[in-house]
């Protein structure tokens, strides 16, 4: 099986207002050389006209012009970006109470959550909230990034407290969580690791991010293939063709494979599988395909 696919790793923002989301993903983006010069000189022009006397990573994610202009996140902005060990799909998700359903969207398809929590104020309410959506979504992976340590002084004993407080998250239905101290407004321990936090020997925030092991975290052996499209081109060149679109929750389909179709319990056979476009021998969770089969059947929940 080629399981390149699995390099792909999608990663969603949780926390409350103001935790610095938008500016983490920003410095992301900045510190790895994932952005554009166009792009780079938009933003600092932006930061200029607001008279900061700094450069506002977080218009990078900043798309609506409410967002712009209040310095929020409303929508959920999605940022693709790669290394040369992997690539990434970012959902930087708002922490605004009435927007915790985008924070939902987001997170649905996500791989890992980033969890930020402000050094000075600890767990609020709202970082309780998305931390239980995280684990209510089943994201097998977390990393909780303790943000804004430049305001408490880079020092240690803060965060001997507050990790106290963060063994709740621990509690929470997910596998594997990680905590790092970082400041995304300066970059430490983001990309590079700090100077001003040596006492911290743990990995930097892009190290756990191309080096999370994701493989086994698919199911590969129960399939479960929900049909969310019905795709009917209505060509020449296609008069017949009907293919299903999906995305693979679990195991490996191929060419020729019997399958049964729920609820009505009819069986049939795979015709070909096609992935944009293309006929590809199998697939598997979670790749994004069309299936089409040798029986007219109807078909509306799912293979």
């Amino acid at each position: 099986m080629d399981l390149k696919n699995t390099q792909l790793l999608r990663f969603t923002t949780a926390g409350s207002v103001d935790d610095g989301k938008s500016t983490l993903i920003g410095r992301l983006l900045y510190d790895s050389k994932s952005i554009f010069q166009d792009q780079l000189e938009a933003v600092e022009q932006s930061s200029h006209n607001k008279g900061f006397d700094y450069v506002d990573l977080s218009l990078l994610t900043d798309g609506l012009k409410s967002e712009r202009e209040q310095g929020i996140t409303i929508d959920v902005a999605y940022r693709y970006f790669a290394t040369p060990k992997r690539k990434f799909i970012i959902a930087d998700t708002p922490g605004h109470i009435q927007y915790t359903r985008n924070m939902v969207t987001g997170a649905s398809t996500a791989n890992l959550a980033i969890i930020l929590i402000d050094a000075r104020k600890g767990l609020l309410e709202q970082t309780h909230r998305h931390a239980f959506i995280a684990s209510l979504l089943q994201i097998p992976h977390a990393i909780v990034c303790v943000n804004k340590m430049d305001l408490i002084e880079y020092k240690k004993k803060p965060m001997k407290k507050l990790f106290k407080i963060l063994s709740i998250l621990i509690k929470l239905n997910i596998k594997d969580i990680q905590f790092i101290p970082i400041s995304a407004l300066d970059g430490d321990n983001v990309v590079n690791r700090s100077k001003n936090m040596l006492w911290y020997e743990g990995s930097t925030l892009m190290y756990l991010l191309e080096n999370v092991h994701i493989a086994s975290d698919y199911n590969h052996v129960d399939c479960r293939f929900p049909v969310q499209s019905v795709i009917r081109p209505h060509t020449r060149d296609h008069q017949d063709y009907r293919g299903y679109a999906g995305r693979i929750e679990g195991g490996v389909f191929k060419a020729g494979d019997k399958v049964k179709i729920l609820p009505s319990g009819f069986s049939t056979h795979i015709k070909a599988i096609e992935l944009n476009g293309v006929e590809v021998k199998e697939a598997f969770s979670p790749m994004s395909v069309s299936i089409r089969l040798t029986d007219e059947i109807d078909i509306s929940r799912g293979i």
